[in-house]
């Protein structure tokens, strides 16, 4: 069940907490609270995705490598007793918000209802469109921060918004290519946009976007603006682990040909685990020191 409920992806939520943590009110208890209110409640909503995927490719993943491993399509959980599962962490979500959302639940509870329609649609249908799929994934972290902007009462500035949508789209873009390595090696595709995809083109894609990101960060970090809310000149340092966790990512996902799962790279790798001490550790010390 837990590996059914994916728990482990939940580290992607941790984007929720961004616009607390960039505004300096990580500490602050009254903002912190309704951010892990929010947690909860859209980690549920993720699982209960995660279950209608599995139910919905169990034939595609019985003839994968890697995913004929997956509770559902080893037959280790019935389909039955998914769909309960799926239906019960979609209620705890909207529970969670409904009962402990504050002021903000009910748009709390619209932004999670949108990112279920949004990933149903997606399991459905717009996984299958070249493009369209990495986009919706990549707008799936930007609804993340979005949420946690609505449980704190913070604004998101432009940068915020378009530094987690572009990362998100690298990632996303990285997952894809070892789709498409796997297509090649083993000559099925197990997608059916993967075919609309090739070597070349991924590997230049994520590298504009790899560069963008870069200079995109470089630029925030150097922006009168945003100097000014920090109330320091010294955030283009935090830039170091930035750069380095990017180029380190591309290795994993060019050389060592391992970006089938973000977040397994997030848990394991002690390089990229490194840069994100950094740079959380650096950006700690600017924003409330």
């Amino acid at each position: 069940m837990i590996k059914l409920l994916r728990l482990e992806q939940w580290t992607k939520n941790l984007f929720i907490f961004l616009p607390a943590f960039f505004n300096g009110q990580l500490l602050n208890v009254s903002v912190l609270l309704p951010c892990i209110v929010a947690f909860i409640a859209f980690s549920f909503a993720a699982s209960s995705i995660y279950c209608f995927n599995d139910i919905y490719d169990v034939e595609a993943d019985k003839q994968h490598p890697e995913k004929c491993k997956r509770p559902i399509a080893s037959d280790i959980i019935s389909k039955k007793m998914a769909y309960v599962i799926m239906a019960a962490c979609f209620l705890m979500s909207i529970s969670t918000l409904f009962f402990f959302g504050g002021k903000e639940s009910y748009t709390l509870i619209a932004l999670v209802l949108f990112y279920y329609a949004m990933n149903m649609a997606y399991c459905i249908k717009l996984k299958q469109y070249a493009i369209i799929d990495v986009a919706i994934i990549a707008f799936g972290f930007v609804l993340r921060v979005w949420v946690g902007g609505t449980a704190a009462d913070i604004w998101l500035s432009e940068w915020i918004i378009m530094m987690t949508f572009l990362l998100a789209l690298f990632l996303a873009f990285a997952k894809r290519r070892d789709d498409v390595i796997l297509h090649q090696s083993i000559g099925v595709s197990h997608r059916k946009n993967t075919t609309r995809y090739n070597l070349e083109f991924m590997n230049q894609v994520m590298t504009v976007i790899a560069t963008v990101t870069m200079v995109a960060y470089i630029m925030f970090t150097l922006s009168p603006d945003v100097m000014e809310r920090f109330h320091s000149k010294n955030l283009y340092f935090t830039a170091i682990f930035v750069l380095m966790g990017i180029i380190r990512y591309l290795q994993v996902t060019m050389v060592d040909l391992k970006s089938g799962n973000p977040t397994k790279i997030l848990l394991r790798d002690r390089f990229i685990q490194c840069c994100i001490v950094g740079w959380v550790g650096l950006f700690m010390v600017i924003i409330y020191l």
